[in-house]
């Protein structure tokens, strides 16, 4: 073997035995190292955006938070969160995802501890603001920094891995914060304030343990052999050379472009659905009679499901080589899950019907990622992403505020959740649309 210069990708030579086994180490050694600590970041900072869902079942008549006063504070975590995503995204590019991604994560954790100080729906909604702004850009930032490292053909399941950490947290969440809430009175706090406090303190580690762990490119990763790199910067070089070629686009025309547009409405749909279930399930399961205990317990279930449905969703799409129908498949069951609620009152056929919507709304999120990414120029991947999760973050203020609004006005959560069904539906459609339309202009 000629010696090749690190940082300069040569052409790809023949597939043979010895191309696999060093395919196979190649991509072992990257998914060992940054899949378990990406799965760990994303998961502790997803607790702490929805851990305000438990923290209410306290929390609210302590401070006086009426349904829509919660909405409005849950939700406003959107603002700040869209407000600075696409900004934050470029800094990651100039600074590079093994700084800014700590960083992200230890100014999640400072700013979750300041909601033990909060004491009204002023102050609430004021942290709720600042922690959406600090979390801003860690989920697009995550996907780009993959597409930096991962390969089409581990795409899909690779990203579902990391966003099981979406119901990871739910499901590891709802029993760990139902029993932090049961430390009421301890040194003078309330429960809700010792979940807060606690469930804070992960996040500072794990962003201490990214800075030790990413790299930010193959070419500056000592632990890959010259061999693995060089392996590994064909394979994604190759790869990007296939992906709309020669297209140059301002970043900010971004904002114009109907497809991205369009992507980001399919995410704000099934996003709206997944906030919805994740902010409000506390509250629609005790108010079915269930005690704090049995909440938690009970409201690990749906998560349960949606970790199955992200890994196995995700594999199926990857051995598959299909995007299109796997997102639209899982909107269309987000939907019927949602949907199924409105028939009943009892608690473990909502149970039931919620843990179907799971399996929609958290399996579609690994292939619908492979397939916006896999259409974007790979030059502006992190703004297009940043475009996209900006646009559907929004879903996370509509989704949770129109169930507040609507549970305040009807006394009852059959019309927000018939609300997120129908938004899930549009998801589906909007999918199945787009992909025909670009299959006709391809064909012109």
């Amino acid at each position: 073997m000629t010696d090749t210069p690190v940082g300069k990708p040569v052409a790809p030579p023949l597939i043979s035995t010895a191309d696999d086994a060093l395919e196979a180490s190649t991509m072992r050694l990257v998914r060992r190292r940054f899949l378990p600590v990406l799965v760990l970041g994303f998961l502790v900072a997803y607790l702490d955006r929805v851990n305000v869902g438990f923290a209410a079942l306290t929390a609210n008549s302590d401070l006086g938070l009426s349904p829509t006063d919660f909405a409005l504070g849950a939700g406003v975590f959107f603002w700040g969160y869209f407000l600075f995503e696409l900004p934050s995204n470029l800094v990651l590019e100039k600074v590079g995802a093994r700084i800014w991604v700590s960083r992200i994560l230890i100014t999640i954790g400072l700013v979750s501890m300041a909601m033990v100080a909060i004491r009204g729906p002023v102050s609430f909604e004021i942290v709720r603001f600042l922690l959406g702004a600090a979390e801003a850009g860690l989920f697009p930032g995550v996907i780009y920094f993959m597409s930096l490292w991962f390969p089409k053909r581990y795409k899909a399941q690779d990203m579902a891995l990391f966003m099981m950490a979406i119901p990871l947290s739910g499901f590891i969440g709802a029993p760990v914060s139902s029993w932090l809430l049961a430390l009421d009175g301890a040194l003078g706090l309330r429960g809700w304030q010792w979940m807060y406090l606690i469930e804070s303190v992960p996040a500072i580690v794990i962003g201490l343990m990214c800075y030790r762990l990413l790299s930010d490119t193959p070419a500056n990763a000592p632990w890959l052999s010259r061999e693995q790199q060089v392996w590994l910067q064909n394979r994604l070089a190759q790869e990007k050379v296939q992906v709309q070629p020669g297209v140059k686009i301002s970043k900010w025309q971004l904002l114009k472009d109907v497809n991205l547009l369009c992507y980001g409405a399919i995410f704000f749909g099934v996003t709206a659905g997944s906030y919805g279930l994740s902010l409000w399930l506390p509250l629609i399961l005790k108010g079915l009679g269930l005690t704090t205990f049995e909440t938690g317990l009970m409201g690990a279930v749906p998560f349960a499901f949606g970790c199955v449905a992200t890994i196995v969703w995700g594999w199926s799409s990857d051995i598959r080589k299909e995007r299109v129908w796997h997102t639209a498949i899982a909107s269309f069951v987000s939907a019927l899950g949602l949907g199924l609620c409105l028939l009943t009152v009892s608690p473990a056929l909502t149970v039931a019907f919620l843990s179907v919507s799971a399996l929609g709304l958290y399996g579609v999120k690994g292939p619908f990622f492979a397939l916006a990414t896999e259409r974007l120029p790979p030059s502006l991947a992190a703004a297009g992403i940043a475009v996209i999760t900006s646009l559907a973050g929004l879903a996370g203020f509509v989704g949770p505020y129109v169930v507040g609004w609507l549970k305040t006005v009807s006394n009852s959560y059959s019309a927000g959740l018939g609300f997120l069904a129908l938004l899930c539906v549009v998801s589906g459609l909007l999918t199945l649309i787009q992909a025909s339309l670009q299959g006709t202009k391809q064909r012109d």
